[in-house]
């Protein structure tokens, strides 16, 4: 029986070890895409635990090249988007994958402009 015993105890010390490593994987993981509509610069950031740090670096990103920068999107353990029409209708969005976050934010700037185009995609963390 002592073995049998054993081997519960090992098993449940890899199911809790499984536990902890999922948790370390699932950790917040925030960014942020900035957005100048006079100039169309952009900055971005990813991989922070924080959405103020995340909006902070992408705005500080977006302010080397315009004064008019604003967070357009911030997301978490996903990815962000900004599309710009033609006549500088612009749109921002946020989905799980970069393709979702892309398709998001042209159908959000299509509300606003035509010609809409994808400017800036960012994800947070691995993704």
């Amino acid at each position: 029986m002592l073995p049998v015993l054993r081997r519960s105890i090992f098993g449940l010390g890899f199911v809790l070890a499984s536990l902890v490593s999922a948790e370390a994987a699932l950790a917040d993981s925030f960014g942020a895409i900035s957005y100048s509509p006079e100039t169309g610069a952009t900055g971005w950031s990813h991989s922070w635990d924080n959405r103020r740090k995340a909006e902070r670096v992408a705005q500080e990103n977006c302010y080397a090249n315009a004064d008019d920068c604003r967070v357009a999107i911030w997301f978490n353990n996903a990815c962000g988007a900004v599309a710009v029409g033609d006549d500088g209708g612009w749109g921002s969005a946020w989905a799980y994958n970069s393709r979702g976050a892309q398709r998001a934010a042209v159908a959000q700037c299509s509300r606003y402009s035509d010609g809409c185009r994808v400017v800036r995609w960012q994800c947070s963390g691995a993704r």
